[in-house]
This record gives structure tokens, sequence and C-alpha cells, in this order.
């Protein structure tokens, strides 16, 4: 199935290239206002600024959802976890967007 949403205010997570990002790389989080998102049986094929919708989709798909000015984070999770580790991991997070390493980290946990 095709799903088109369009009259996206802010889609989110959006990179140029699909790399592993580390670090401070983390931190930053791309997105565009005015924006369209394409998936196709649960792909992600295109995306874009309204303007280009015509350009990018000449054939209108047959489900089109009018998010309406909604923001939209199609691929946000941190599914790094481990089942043995008892605490929250935000303050790893945050101390990992700073460029910390794992080593730096580890030792500051007590």
């Amino acid at each position: 199935m095709t799903t088109l949403f369009k009259n996206i205010q802010q889609l989110v997570g959006v990179h140029e290239t699909t790399s592993i990002l580390r670090g401070k790389a983390l931190a930053h989080l791309p997105f565009i206002q005015d924006a369209f998102l394409l998936v196709e049986d649960g792909i992600i094929v295109a995306f874009g600024h309204m303007h280009e919708l015509d350009i990018v989709v000449p054939n209108q798909p047959i489900n089109i959802v009018d998010v309406n000015g909604q923001f939209v984070l199609p691929a946000w999770c941190d599914s790094h976890t481990h089942l043995v580790f008892a605490n929250s991991r935000e303050g790893e997070f945050v101390d990992k967007l700073n460029g910390k390493s794992y080593a730096e980290i580890a030792a500051n946990t007590n």
C-alpha cells in the first residue's frame, strides 16, 4: 500500500545520507518545514517540501493523509538498551551527545 502524508508542519529527522550517527552528530536533528512523506509498504520512499510534491510524486498514491500542520517523526527511535542495566539511561544519552566515550561514562557511573 502506498500512503502520502501531506501538509506536515515539520518532518523531523531527515538526514541527507543514511550513515551511523555518533557523538555530537546525534545532537543535530534536521527537519523540513511544510513537508510531505511518501511510504510504500512500510518503507519511506520519498520526502520533501510540499512545493516539490508534484515533481517528486507525479501520480498521487491511493491513500492520502492530510496531517494538517502536525509534526511527523518517522524514524525517531533509540532502540539501544541493555536488559541487565537497571537505571535510567537518559544521563548516558546526554553524555554521548557531549562526546564522552563509553569508558568515560562507565567510570562516572556508580
